[in-house]
């Protein structure tokens, strides 16, 4: 059960919220709140899961509401104003609703947070995929079809096994701490790659199919050490 609560500066947009919610089982919405810090006051004192949040109240920006928070709580976002969109993906949103929405609309990005925190509470006992945000999607990768990610620009670029790489915008710190710990390793400040893929080691360069990945001075030493065990 995913524990959520609104926050809208405009008391129809939370009716909507509460009466979809209602419709479906795997969420529970704990309390509704126009003013931003009545909301921030109840996260501090009440764990809660998800924030539906809206972004363009009077008093405060949602993005900067949740920028502030500094916590785990998952957010969709929702406004009437589509030129937030990238910014709200860019701080990892599970999903962004345009209103006016539809209840299925409403469902899938309900969905994507159950599936988000599923992984979560899953993820020490199983490693065996990740969920990564990509395409306005969580997708789920298994990690035994990545072969190595790659920094383009701002973006990551997940090389996979027989399938199209996955673009994604996100660190190569955040992904290092999603993957799986002694399955991948940071050969460069532009590569990470997966240790049951590397073919060959030679002159500070290692093979992954018919790609060469460098191995930079400053991650040689921890990646000999690792690959000799």
């Amino acid at each position: 059960m995913i524990r959520a609560i609104a926050l809208d500066d405009e008391a129809p947009a939370l009716k909507v919220i509460e009466n979809f919610c209602r419709k479906i089982e795997i969420i529970q919405l704990e309390h509704s709140f126009i003013k931003p810090g009545e909301a921030l006051g109840y996260i501090r004192q009440s764990p809660i899961d998800l924030i539906f949040l809206d972004i363009n109240m009077p008093s405060l920006n949602g993005l900067e509401f949740y920028q502030s928070l500094g916590s785990n709580v998952m957010v969709i976002f929702t406004t009437a104003y589509g030129e937030y969109a990238v910014e709200g993906f860019n701080l990892n949103a599970v999903d962004y609703l345009l209103k006016p929405f539809t209840f299925d609309r409403f469902q899938q990005a309900v969905n994507k947070a159950f599936d988000l925190l599923d992984y979560r509470q899953n993820k020490i006992s199983s490693p065996e995929y990740i969920l990564i945000r990509a395409d306005y999607s969580l997708i789920k990768v298994r990690t035994a079809e990545i072969l190595f990610v790659e920094a383009a620009d701002d973006y990551l670029k997940i090389h996979l096994e027989n399938k199209s790489p996955l673009m994604v915008r996100m660190t190569m710190k955040g992904l290092m701490d999603t993957l799986p710990p002694g399955e991948f390793i940071r050969t460069h400040r532009s590569y990470i790659v997966s240790f049951h893929r590397i073919e060959n080691v030679r002159n500070k360069t290692l093979s992954i199919g018919d790609k060469d990945i460098p191995i930079g001075v400053n991650y040689e030493k921890a990646f000999y050490q690792q690959f000799r065990k």
